[in-house]
């Protein structure tokens, strides 16, 4: 039976013979880039390798373009995920980098798709084979026990290949012979025992570098076992895959912005290039925030959790120290901000810095159907013990054409909604409403003209 041969099976075999592990998913998430960045920066390009195989689950791993274009690449994905390549929608870079670099993009679209079935599990997995280097990771074990494994010893990844090579003659026999193939261009492969030497030694390295931008949110350390055995199988595997899926693409464009900002330090760069790297750098922060919104609509999800950690929030100068961002950002598409906040108000209950994002969301949101030349009118005021923010757009598209695109739009599942006419994704209004409320809010929505939200005010609580 194909269910007796999953991706779990490698992952335990991987797993043989290492001790448990003793870190939570936050910590194990952090070692997983760390070795991301370090098997790709510091071990596979000084290397002079010309081809090689890579695999991958449950989304592509890989983003150093200068490996792809060597390295032939099958991912197992699920069947019902369509935003099946992330190089190809541009997910994974930023509109500005595929306008000047689109050739390079082209040149990552290098791997074949599998299917990933649901007893394979979403633990993250990468085998990389060339002729002097084979090397496996994975993420393994129970909430709790989470482990980094880093496999190069013959003996496990002969066990690996043949694994694999069972699944997919059982699967896809086809695929199965391009492996093989691929494995047998390789001509002999010769160990290296060094990599296992000098791979942890790396990694706490990089971990000991790791800017602030890097660290990547995740988990509450203390999960609530029981309300995740409440949690729907379908339901609970759509929000490991959406975690998944965030931490794949915010990583590869933290790692881009912080080169791009090394860059910016220097004095000799052209004022075209510094304008053109500047665009780079602000919509790779607009896309890391976007999907760090989604990650907090996830992590609600998955801990049933009703409030955020609510304190003192000074709304209205958030809204002010944020409008400028808001104002270049719109500026680009050719929409005004418009922001008129009544002075002197108090404080609202909410969590500061998730509601930075969420606030950058809605503007986002109610974007969508403003054309060039209109605008969008932020308004602050009090209302009895509470602040009412309310979001408006005006030159917009017609009612029924926004109405319209507004129905074509699909929901993936609790969390979020792809338009395919313009291939954005957003999160649901059910998760919209549901983050906003965890945040303090009370949403009012009027569908045709954007969102009014309530605050309740620190000095009524």
């Amino acid at each position: 039976m194909i269910n007796q041969v999953s991706i779990r099976s490698i992952h335990k075999r991987m797993a043989y013979g290492v001790p448990l592990g003793r870190v939570d998913e936050q910590i194990a998430r952090r070692l997983w880039w760390a070795a991301l960045d370090t098997l790709q920066d510091q071990i596979l390009l000084p290397m002079d390798f010309k081809k090689g195989l890579w695999l991958a689950s449950p989304l592509p791993a890989l983003y150093e373009s200068r490996l792809l274009e060597k390295l032939d690449g099958w991912v197992w994905v699920p069947e019902e995920l369509p935003l099946i390549n992330p190089y190809k929608t541009g997910l994974l870079l930023p509109t500005s980098v595929r306008l000047i670099k689109n050739q390079k993009v082209e040149s990552v679209n290098r791997f074949r798709r599998l299917p990933l079935r649901e007893e394979d599990g979403c633990d993250p997995l990468l085998i990389i084979i060339t002729q002097d280097v084979q090397i496996a990771l994975a993420l393994q074990g129970n909430p709790g026990e989470r482990n980094l494994i880093m496999r190069s010893d013959p003996e496990t990844l002969t066990d690996v290949l043949k694994i694999l090579d069972k699944r997919l003659n059982l699967e896809h026999p086809e695929k199965a012979r391009e492996i093989r193939d691929s494995l047998a261009d390789l001509g002999e492969l010769r160990s290296n025992d060094d990599i296992g030497k000098i791979f942890w030694p790396l990694i706490a390295a990089r971990l000991a570098e790791m800017a602030p931008s890097v660290n990547i949110q995740t988990y509450q350390e203390d999960l609530d076992k029981n309300s995740e055995d409440d949690i729907d199988p379908k339901a609970s595997r759509e929000i490991s895959l959406l975690e998944a899926l965030t931490h794949e693409i915010r990583t590869p464009l933290a790692t881009i912005r912080t080169l791009i900002r090394s860059l910016l330090r220097r004095r000799d760069l052209p004022d075209l290039a510094i304008s053109r790297l500047k665009e780079i750098d602000a919509e790779c922060t607009e896309q890391i925030d976007r999907f760090g919104l989604i990650f907090n609509a996830v992590e609600l999800e998955r801990n049933h959790c009703s409030k955020s950690d609510l304190a003192k929030t000074d709304l209205a100068r958030i809204l002010e120290i944020l409008s400028p961002v808001w104002e270049a950002q719109l500026e680009r598409r050719g929409i005004k901000l418009n922001l008129d906040l009544t002075p002197d108000l108090p404080p609202v209950l909410s969590d500061s810095e998730k509601l930075e994002l969420m606030l950058g969301g809605l503007i986002d949101r109610n974007t969508r159907g403003i054309q060039p030349g209109g605008s969008l009118n932020l308004e602050l005021r009090p209302a009895g013990q509470r602040l009412k923010l309310k979001i408006t757009r005006s030159a917009f598209y017609s009612k029924e054409s926004y109405q319209k695109l507004t129905d074509q739009n699909s929901d993936f599942g609790t969390v979020l909604s792809w338009d395919p006419n313009t291939g954005s994704l957003q999160l649901t209004q059910a998760a919209t409403q549901r983050l906003l409320e965890s945040l303090g809010g009370r949403v009012a929505r009027s569908r045709d003209r954007g969102i009014t939200i309530f605050f309740p005010t620190a000095e009524a609580v």
